[in-house]
Formats: structure tokens, C-alpha cells, sequence
């Protein structure tokens, strides 16, 4: 009986093309926007690393101006980051299974081969537990132990990008480079890795990449590392060399702990507030004491990776979706009134309601079919637009790219789309049809009216 709908359908959408190819293309409009729209929102609403949530806590203390929060937009909030000495007195607990003390800088890769052109690199320097705490996967080799960062061992791991572009994505393990005129030796080729949002370092924006260079944390004092991140000082103190930046109430430095369970948790939170007071009646740390361990999600949250206006450009594309849906269910009901004699000749020939319905139900589900599949590769259009316009001069990829494209889940968007689409735009003027006599399809008149003598009524 399906096959037998089918073609019934088909019969009728070719015999007025021009309103087949407008409904078409309405329900396609509708379905592209939804699918762009949510596919982004997706990708910045995910958590990179769910399995680990509960795990993985970002840790900040507020150090911050007695009169003013740190924070406009969430003034009950401390800083997302921490001064240097609240950072490295942090990371000698052994509360945590894990801690990650880090900062981002910038430097420039050479291999020393004839004709290799030196590369830029954005470059963490952190602490060994970076690379098992967020679970980061290695193609080749492997970090560097705890030992190096005390060091420094001059030992570098590159992202899978940098290793193509400087060795030509072979196995550079063992291989020497320099790096800001320092020599080191390649320990670990990751694999694609690309947490987004990038959640353990959203001071720069969550859609960033990821470094393409990790080097050992003890560099950062032993060779005077600038951050090439965000940093913010608040009291006013004397900054002229690099020892007194690291001296100062500058917040710059991003510290995440893995803590094992609850109890871990409390222990840990424990001593940030012990750690504070002392603080306090040292002389700093003016404000309320106000410590916190976030795990991933709320942090996500706190930090307003999805904000209200990603939130109402979902609702307004789906009111798109509605607007579009509406104009169809006004095209289908003329399209079904055109062939209303041809149903009167069904329903003479013993065709039920139920029947009439499941046919002209079937043509709209072949409409709403054929405007997802065109909806899809419109989405993809769009996509591909987004990506051009956030394409990078260097040719490398932001975060934005790597969120819009064609994912599998973008497909079942689109399928799940076509099913509503059918049925708010198919339900209605099906059932109209369907409840229509014979008699008066027959005669042509609209479904469910009636004839005065002089014109059509309901």
C-alpha cells in the first residue's frame, strides 16, 4: 500500500512542479538554518571531557581589589586565573591525584634542515600532569615526568600539526629542535587532539585550538617566559622586570587539580581556605574569603561559554522553522484543494478517510523529505561559508572551523526535522481532505465548505 501512496504522490507533485519545487524550498530554508544554527550550539555547549566532569575542578581564589569584583558580569565570582606564588604553593599539595599549573606563551620552532622555513608556536607551559589529567592521546612518545619540570629539562612535545609541518608527520621522537633559540629534544608527537570548547584555558575565548608546543613548567621562571594569553593586575605595583610580575597580584596563571572523590574535594577545598587565611593575615587577599573548585561543566557555565544570545539564535531559527512550516501546511492545502475531484473519484470508489488521509500525508512526508535532504546540503553550504570566513591567514584552523561542518549529528538533526516538518505542515491539510464528501470533491468545491446558492461558505 506504501509503494502504491508513493506513487500516487508522485503523480501529483509532477503535475505542478512550480508549487512543488516552493514548498521544497521552503522546508529546505527552514531545516538549513536549524541545523547551522544547532550545530554550532551543540559544539559550544558540549562538554570536551563528561567522563572526567566530576573529576577535574578548576581552581581560583579571589586576590582581587577590596572595592571592586574582578569580574563585571559575575561579580560574586573570583578571577579566573591565579597570581604566580598562590599558583606554585597550590601545586606542591598532595591532596590532588593530578595538578596542572600552566600559562600560554609564544615562540618559534626550527629544525636547523636546509631550506625548512622556521615555524611559529603557540606554546603551554605546563606542568607534567597536563597531558594524563585531560587525557590528552600521543600518536608518538609520550610527556615528560615531574623530575623535568624542576629541572627544566629542555624537552618539547609538538601537536600533530607542527610535527607534519616540521618533519612531515613522521616519527620526530629523539629529534632536536630550537625553540626561541633554545635547544630541545622532541619527547611526544600528540595525536588530533581538539578539546572545544577549550575549557582549561577560556581566557582567550573557547573556540581557540589547542598549542602546537608544550614544554616542561620550570621554563617559565628559568627563562622568563611572557604570557601570550590574558593577564590582569589590579593594584598598583612596580612591574619593571620580569621577577617582579611574578611577585605581583597579576592573575595569569590557570591551575585545574583531579581530585579522587568527595572526600578529596573537601580536604581540597579545605586548604584553599586555610591557605587564604593565612594569606589574609599576611597582608593580602583583602576580600571575603570566597575559594572555589569548578568542575568542568559549571565552569563552562561561569564563564558564559553559551550565552543568552547563542540560546535566543537557536529560538529564532526554529521560529524560522515554524514560519516556513506554516507557509507550507497554506501551499499544501491548495495544492490538495487542485486535486480534489481526482479524491472524490477515490472516495466514490470505495476509498475510506483514513485511506485519503495516509495518501495525501505520504505527499507531504516526500515534500518535507526532499527539503531535508536539500535543507542538509544548504546547512553544508553554510557551514562552508562559516569556515571560509574564519579561515586563518596562516591556513590553520580556529575553533569556530572545527565546529562547522557536516557532522553525523547534524544529519539526524535534519532527519528529526523532516519528521516534525511532516507532520505540522502534513497533519492538518491531510485530515482536511480526508474528512471531505465525495460528493463535494466531486463537484470541486473547497474541502469542508458549502454552497449558499451564490458562493462557498464554511
Amino acid at each position: 500500500m506504501l509503494g502504491y501512496y508513493l506513487r500516487l504522490a508522485m503523480s501529483s507533485l509532477r503535475r505542478s512542479p512550480g508549487l512543488t519545487a516552493l514548498m521544497i524550498a521552503a522546508v529546505a530554508l527552514g531545516i538549513a538554518v536549524c541545523v547551522t544554527s544547532l550545530t554550532v550550539y551543540q559544539g559550544l555547549s558540549g562538554n570536551p571531557i563528561p567522563w572526567k566532569n566530576d573529576l577535574l575542578h578548576a581552581v581560583t581564589i579571589d586576590n582581587w581589589d577590596p572595592q571592586f569584583p574582578a569580574r563585571e558580569r559575575h561579580p560574586d565570582q573570583p578571577p579566573t586565573q591565579l597570581a604566580w606564588r598562590d599558583a606554585v604553593a597550590l601545586l606542591e599539595s598532595d591532596i590532588p591525584v593530578r595538578s596542572v599549573v600552566m600559562f600560554k606563551t609564544a615562540g618559534v620552532l626550527a629544525t636547523g634542515t636546509a631550506g625548512a622555513r622556521p615555524q611559529r608556536a603557540l606554546t603551554r607551559v605546563t606542568s607534567a600532569d597536563f597531558f594524563a589529567m585531560f587525557d590528552v592521546p600521543f600518536r608518538f612518545g609520550a610527556g615528560w615526568t615531574a623530575a623535568a619540570d624542576q629541572g627544566p629539562e629542555p624537552v618539547i612535545v609538538l601537536a600533530s600539526a607542527m610535527n607534519e609541518r616540521l618533519f612531515g608527520g613522521a616519527n620526530s621522537v629523539g629529534r632536536t629542535l630550537r625553540w626561541n633559540d633554545m635547544e630541545f629534544r622532541v619527547v611526544g608527537v600528540l595525536d588530533e587532539w581538539r578539546p572545544l570548547p577549550k575549557f582549561y584555558d577560556l581566557n582567550n575565548g573557547a573556540l581557540q585550538e589547542p598549542e602546537e608546543a608544550y614544554i616542561p613548567w620550570g621554563w617559565g621562571l628559568a627563562a622568563e617566559l611572557p604570557s601570550a594569553g590574558s593577564w590582569n593586575c589590579w593594584k598598583p605595583e612596580p612591574l619593571a622586570s620580569f621577577r617582579d610580575f611574578v611577585q605581583s597580584e597579576c592573575v595569569w596563571l590557570q591551575v585545574w587539580v583531579e581530585l579522587a572523590d568527595a572526600g578529596a574535594r573537601q580536604r581540597m577545598q579545605s586548604l584553599l581556605d586555610t591557605y587564604a587565611r593565612d594569606q589574609q593575615r599576611a597582608g593580602r587577599l583583602p576580600r571575603p574569603l570566597n575559594n572555589r573548585l569548578t568542575p568542568v561543566d559549571r565552569w563552562l557555565a561561569d564563564n558564559d561559554v553559551v550565552g543568552s544570545d547563542d540560546r535566543v539564535l537557536v529560538g529564532l531559527a526554529f521560529a524560522f522553522l515554524a514560519v516556513c512550516l506554516l507557509n507550507t501546511v497554506g501551499l499544501l492545502l491548495a495544492r490538495f484543494q487542485r486535486g480534489a475531484v481526482t479524491t472524490g473519484v477515490r472516495r466514490a470508489l470505495g476509498a475510506s478517510r483514513r485511506q485519503i488521509c495516509l495518501q495525501h500525508l505520504t505527499e507531504a512526508g516526500l515534500v518535507c523529505a526532499a527539503g531535508a535532504a536539500l535543507g542538509l546540503a544548504l546547512a553544508g553550504l553554510l557551514l562552508w561559508g562559516l569556515r571560509l570566513l574564519y579561515a586563518t591567514q596562516d591556513g590553520t584552523r580556529d575553533g569556530i572551523q572545527a565546529l562547522a561542518h557536516v557532522a553525523p549529528g547534524s544529519i539526524t538533526t535534519a532527519l528529526a526535522l523532516a519528521v516534525l516538518a511532516t507532520l505540522v505542515a502534513g497533519l492538518y491539510p491531510s485530515w482536511r481532505i480526508g474528512r471531505s464528501a465525495p460528493a463535494a470533491c466531486l463537484q470541486g468545491r473547497p474541502m469542508g465548505f458549502r454552497h449558499t446558492g451564490r458562493r462557498f461558505v464554511p
